[in-house]
């Protein structure tokens, strides 16, 4: 089991930067995957927008709008994910998740995700 604590969000106004970070409380090295993710006002969890994600070859993938502002990095060895955020608009507001996509032996389930609590950031105008 493995839990996540992300930190780092807040208020900033349009145009502004925040650095989120996600603290893992075991070993993340053996996560494929570490990803961002967002829950805007009014949507429901299932529409949790995938936006960053990082591969344990470090392979970085972002979504279009997430490109050019926002950088996602992870530091197995301090079992930290972290994602920048730069030139911030409105539309960011949302609660923002990490999520580790974690190998597991088949006897033991198969691959496992854990999810954080998520961390407000809300953009002003």
């Amino acid at each position: 089991q493995v839990h996540l604590v992300e930190s780092g969000g807040g208020l900033v106004q349009a145009g502004g930067s925040l650095n989120l970070s996600c603290a893992a409380s075991g070993t993340i090295s053996n996560a494929y995957n570490l990803v961002w993710y967002r829950q805007s006002p009014g949507k429901q969890r299932e529409e949790r927008e995938l936006f960053a994600s990082i591969a344990a070859t470090g392979v970085v993938n972002y979504a279009d709008f997430a490109k050019g502002r926002f950088t996602i990095s992870r530091v197995d060895s301090a079992y930290m994910l972290y994602l920048r955020m730069k030139s911030l608009e409105v539309e960011d507001t949302a609660v923002y998740y990490c999520e580790a996509e974690m190998w597991r032996a088949p006897y033991l389930g198969g691959p496992v995700s854990y999810w954080g609590q998520g961390t407000q950031v809300t953009v002003s105008s």
